[in-house]
């Protein structure tokens, strides 16, 4: 596997709260990656420079995570044409997340973002190494065993559940949580 070939980027450090997630699944699977704080406003040559360099540096993926006008996803993407993909973030002051949702949702023809679900930094991920699965089948090798772990998991929270009847289970699941 190549070095650094995923980006993660976002448009403020509360974001990080979010992305993390994304951090986290790509640090489970052994993966490298970049990370930046890239102010969509406060610092717009900055972000302009990283996506027009980013092929360069190796970067094949940028994943963007961004909260209430969520600018940054789509201005990565004017900027490069490497797949960019969007994580919409729900702001402080935001009422539902619907803001970011749109924002990254509705980008003019021709400049693409693949916009994930509302805090989806973990399937935002995820999808990245399916896009480098194309050309790296280690990374789909990551994927399959990770999808595997989710199947049996599953199953066993399934017989967890016939074993011991819906109360305990749900005793232990409270529990589990701590309600």
């Amino acid at each position: 596997m190549a070095a650094n070939e995923i980006a993660i980027v976002m448009s403020t450090e509360r974001d990080m709260l979010v992305m993390q997630e994304a951090a986290q699944v790509l640090d489970q699977f052994g993966v490298s990656y970049t990370l930046a704080i890239l102010f969509t406003h406060q610092d717009p040559e900055r972000y302009a420079s990283f996506a027009s360099k980013a092929r360069s540096q190796g970067i094949k993926v940028i994943i963007a995570g961004a909260s209430g006008a969520a600018h940054l996803p789509g201005m990565i993407a004017a900027h490069t044409s490497i797949p960019v993909i969007g994580v919409p973030i729900k702001a402080e002051d935001s009422i539902d997340g619907l803001d970011a949702i749109y924002s990254i949702l509705q980008m003019p023809g021709g400049i693409p973002v693949a916009t994930m679900a509302l805090n989806s930094a973990k399937n935002a991920a995820i999808f990245a190494l399916q896009v480098l699965s194309l050309s790296h089948p280690s990374y789909q090798q990551l994927v399959d065993a990770y999808r595997k772990k989710m199947k049996d998991d599953a199953e066993r929270m399934s017989t967890n559940l016939s074993s011991a009847g819906y109360e305990r289970f749900l005793a232990s699941v409270k529990a589990n949580l701590g309600l």
